[in-house]
This record gives structure tokens, C-alpha cells and sequence, in this order.
């Protein structure tokens, strides 16, 4: 008989950015080292249909799937806390997706005439996409978009409310995420909003079974009572979200909270406790860094931070292997465009170029490469960032002094980056987009008896990794480029095309100095770094540790 699953839906109330995917992820990193298989869902009640058009300043990143999927950050979090899961397009979607599906089927007959309504056929939709994520899975964590009170999330809503009935009381869970501010002048926690917002859920009949109440400081159990009591919960399932120095210490406070504890046996679930002992050991080693070190990101989504959260959080990850604190300085590369901050090229230990889209700031971008290679700083280029640092090169290297990208000048005639010529055939951009895993073949050697820096840190010659772009390294200038001594030190061959495309490149007499077409931040978790990132960390390290001598 197939064991019964299991569903937790994370809702949020009062405000935004209350946190709901680290505490998502949190659960379902602690329910994982239970030994259950758990998979994680995102809904988001936007009517974007995915968000890969979307403004970075808007919506921060957008984190790309194996299978090619534009997805929302959240599912970055899902994938740094929680391992077994294999996470695909099926794991995010949107209102715009779900009313995109039951109005393309509506056009082509599949409703027989009926007269389409939010309930039942949209919110039927909503279930059948949950169910479907979750097929393979244990236990499902359904993450639920947005504040509780607006009225794009209603649907979503009410689809959950409709699967605890349908599924049984037993196998559905609601985790209510709130806000309990702590009023100064008072001196007191005002358990107002959170009353507010339960009272919201209430009204549209889902009753929640645990809270997570974010606050800046431990809840005393009379609040918790005082909560529990008006929210029509047991004080013993109100849990402090208290403020941390870093998101990966979340698991570590529910569980000592006993959080998960009261999850599996409000479930039914019978498990083992779980070994969070390596998990503890990363957070001590983010805690007592051997030392600091400083990465300058040179981008142009420097304002809003999580324009670059994965590749933040990579860093943070190659920090614990190597037992140092990363501290990241932003570098705005419009200001370096127009000769500013030069200073803050010379103060960081390594320089890493981020991916993005557009000619703003580009400039800006190539003279920190530039700085980078001729100062010996370690440099790191990704996606983006490495089509720059081949132009840079290209420019005072291989002297083609107008080299430059298709991407910004379509009729330049010496485009080191350029689109294929499979590419070229699409009459829309849309059908040009690299898009998720695609293998790498790694140059071992850049000379005999010295091994690349690729190499170095995969430790193998065969690698997958994720894109996110459109335009390549131009086939027609990579012998100039190798000829100067530029390394390709990986490479993709389109079986379909039969074109060889450039993924890595390296610069064999920099100490480290290194670009990747792919992105290897979205494959990086904090008990297993990123080789590429743990490798720059500890270059970077290298560096710092020459200057304090």
C-alpha cells in the first residue's frame, strides 16, 4: 500500500518580505535530514507567466533549473537547503501560467462549453499542478506567494483550503508566517498584526496549525500563550522567527525550538531525529572566520542586493570552506564608467563580474577586468562577465581595438561575441536563449605539466552546468585570442549544429584569473560549495594574506 502524502503550506501575513522562503526551506531541510524525500513548490501570484522578462530591481534574480526553467529566487533558497530534491518547472508557477494553461485549453474545446470560473477550473488547476510536483515525494511544501489579504492571492487560497479536505486533516499542515514588532517607546511585542492576520486566513476558512511569529527577539511563553489564545492555537505551536546574523542558522533555531518535532507528529510522520552536526560546523565556521577577505561584485543592480542572491550566497559558501568571512563590497559600473571608485578596485581582494543584459555600465565592467588582469587580482567572470573579459582581451591583447559584442553593436565588425549561426536563423530573440544544463568538456592541460585552473577545481574533465544567455564567444577570432594566450579551458560541442562553443576561459599567467559562460552559483549549497567559488575564495584568500605580511 503506497504511503500517504503529505502537504505543509506556508503562507505570509501583515508584510512582504517577511521571509516565508527561508522558512520554507528551512522546514524542509530539517523534514530531509528526518529522512524523508521532500520536494518544495513556489506559487506566485503574479500574472507574469515566469519571471524571465522581469526588472532585476523588481524582482531580484532569476534562478534557472536544470531543465531550463525561469524561476523565482525562492527556489534558490528551496535548492541551498534542501538536497534530494530534483526541482523542475513543475516546482514554480505563477497565476499567469495557471490562467495561461485553462485558457489555451478553454480555446481548444477541453472544457466541452462549460462556462470557465476562478472556482472551480482555475483553482482545480492550482491543485493539479501541486499534486503533480509532488508525485515522486513524501512531503510537499507549498510556499504561497504574497501577503494574506491581497486579492491576487485568493485563488491560491482557496486551492489549498479545498486539498485539506480533500486530502484529510491528518496529511495537510498550514504554517503561518507573521510579524510581531517589537514597539520601543512601549517596551512591549504587539501581538496585534499577527491577530489581524490569522483573523484574514480565518475569515476565508483556513485555520492555521502552526505560527511562526518573526520578531527581533525570543517570544516569552505568556506572548505565545497570549497569541495562541486569539488565534485559536496552543501556545506550544507558536514558534519565535527571531532575527539571525545568518540565514543557514533558521534550521538550527526551529529545531531547537522543536519545530519540526511538532511537525512530524502533527503529521503522523514517524522519523528519526535529525544530524544537523555538519550543518552546526558550517554555521561555526561562518561565525570564526580565520579572517575577512573582500570581493568587489561590479555590477549595475548594486541597489537591490538580491539582483546577485545566488551568487552572494556562493560566496558565502566558498568562505566556509575555507574558513574565512566574505564580505562583499557592490561596485557600481556606471561610476567606474565615468572614472569613479577606482579606489574600491584597490581595496577588495578579488573582483568577480556578474551575468546581466544590456550596454549600461559595460564599460565600467571591462576596465575592472582590465584592472583585474594587469594587477594580478583575482578575477572571476560569469556568464556576461566573461563575454567582457574575452573583449577586454581581444582590445589590448589581440590589439582589435574595436572588439566588442553583437549584443551592443549588431553591425560591429569585430563582435568577439556574437550570436551562432544556428542562432542567427531565428527571426525572434525568443528562440535564441541558451537556456539550462548543458555539458562541458574541460582542457585539463594549458601546456604540459600545467593543469588549468578549470580543471584544478572540478578535479574532472566532464561537467553540467546552467545558462542563461544568448550570445557566444565568436569561433571566427578564438585562434587571435589563443595565439595572445588566452586558455579555452571549456568547451560545449551542439550536437544539433555540430558548433563548438566556448564555455571557460583563463588566463594561465594570472594567479587566478578565470571566466565561465554557464551560471555556478545556482549549483552551490553551503555544505558543498561550488569548486569555481571555493577556488576564487581561496585565491582571493592567497591575495589578502601577501598584503598583511
Amino acid at each position: 500500500m503506497a504511503k500517504q502524502k503529505k502537504y505543509i503550506f506556508v503562507t505570509g501575513g501583515v508584510l512582504s518580505s517577511i521571509g516565508k522562503g527561508i522558512s520554507a526551506a528551512s522546514i524542509g531541510m530539517l523534514m530531509e535530514q528526518r529522512g524523508i524525500s521532500v520536494t518544495m513548490i513556489k506559487m506566485d501570484p503574479y500574472l507574469n507567466v515566469d519571471p524571465g522578462t522581469m526588472n532585476p530591481f523588481q524582482h531580484g534574480e532569476v534562478f534557472v533549473l536544470d531543465d531550463g526553467a525561469e524561476t523565482d529566487l525562492d527556489l534558490g533558497h528551496y535548492s541551498r537547503f534542501v538536497q534530494g530534491a530534483k526541482f523542475s518547472r513543475k516546482n514554480s508557477f505563477t497565476t499567469g501560467r495557471i490562467y495561461d494553461t485553462v485558457l489555451r485549453r478553454e480555446r481548444a474545446g477541453g472544457y466541452l462549453g462549460q462556462t470557465i470560473q476562478v472556482i472551480p477550473h482555475i483553482t482545480d488547476e492550482i491543485k493539479s499542478h501541486i499534486r503533480d510536483a509532488a508525485a515522486d515525494y513524501d512531503l510537499a511544501i507549498v510556499e504561497v506567494g504574497g501577503t494574506v489579504g491581497d486579492i491576487e492571492s485568493l485563488p491560491f487560497l482557496e486551492a489549498i483550503r479545498q486539498m485539506k479536505a480533500e486530502e484529510g486533516a491528518g496529511n495537510v499542515l498550514f504554517v503561518h508566517l507573521t510579524l510581531v514588532p517589537y514597539i520601543g517607546a512601549a517596551g512591549e511585542l504587539k501581538t496585534k498584526p499577527t491577530q489581524h492576520s490569522v483573523k484574514e486566513l480565518r475569515e476565508i476558512g483556513i485555520q492555521p496549525d502552526i505560527l511562526l511569529c518573526r520578531t527581533d527577539r525570543a517570544l516569552p511563553q505568556d506572548v505565545k500563550d497570549k497569541i495562541g489564545l486569539f488565534c485559536n492555537v496552543s501556545g506550544r505551536q507558536v514558534f519565535s522567527a527571531t532575527d539571525v546574523k545568518n540565514i543557514y542558522e533558521v534550521p538550527l533555531l526551529f529545531n531547537q525550538q522543536g519545530l519540526d518535532e511538532e511537525i512530524a507528529e502533527k503529521l503522523g510522520i514517524w522519523t528519526g531525529r535529525p544530524d544537523l552536526s555538519k550543518w552546526a560546523s558550517m554555521i561555526e565556521r561562518l561565525h570564526h572566520p580565520e579572517t575577512d577577505i573582500s570581493i568587489g561584485i561590479v555590477g549595475k543592480y548594486i541597489d537591490w542586493h538580491d539582483s546577485y542572491k545566488s551568487i552572494s550566497e556562493a560566496l558565502i559558501h566558498g568562505g566556509a570552506a575555507n574558513h574565512v568571512r566574505v564580505n562583499m563590497v557592490y561596485i557600481d559600473a556606471e561610476e567606474l564608467e565615468k572614472g569613479n571608485q577606482q579606489d574600491l578596485l584597490a581595496s577588495v581582494d578579488g573582483i568577480l563580474v556578474p551575468g546581466g543584459f544590456g550596454e549600461r555600465g559595460i564599460e565600467g565592467k571591462i576596465k575592472a577586468i582590465h584592472y583585474a588582469r594587469t594587477h594580478q587580482v583575482p578575477f572571476f567572470g560569469i556568464c556576461l562577465g566573461m563575454q567582457l573579459a574575452v573583449i577586454e582581451f581581444a582590445r589590448n591583447e589581440c590589439k582589435i581595438v574595436d572588439a566588442n559584442s553583437a549584443e551592443f553593436r549588431p553591425n560591429g565588425s569585430s563582435n568577439v561575441i556574437d550570436l551562432m549561426e544556428s542562432q542567427k536563423a531565428h527571426t525572434d530573440l525568443g528562440g535564441t536563449m541558451r537556456l539550462g544544463a548543458y555539458p562541458c568538456q574541460l582542457l585539463k592541460e594549458s601546456k604540459p605539466g600545467t593543469k588549468t585552473k578549470a580543471f584544478l577545481a572540478y578535479q574532472n574533465e566532464s561537467i553540467s552546468e546552467r545558462h542563461r544567455h544568448r550570445f557566444e564567444v565568436s569561433n571566427q577570432f578564438v585562434p587571435q585570442l589563443k595565439e595572445k594566450g588566452l586558455v579555452i579551458s571549456g568547451k560545449n560541442l551542439n550536437s544539433e549544429t555540430g558548433e563548438e562553443l566556448v564555455e571557460m576561459v583563463e588566463s594561465p599567467d594570472h594567479p587566478w584569473f578565470l571566466g565561465c559562460q554557464f551560471h555556478p552559483e545556482f549549483l552551490s549549497h553551503p555544505l558543498k560549495p561550488h569548486p569555481l567559488f571555493a577556488s576564487f575564495v581561496e585565491a582571493a584568500k592567497k591575495l589578502h594574506q601577501e598584503r598583511s605580511k
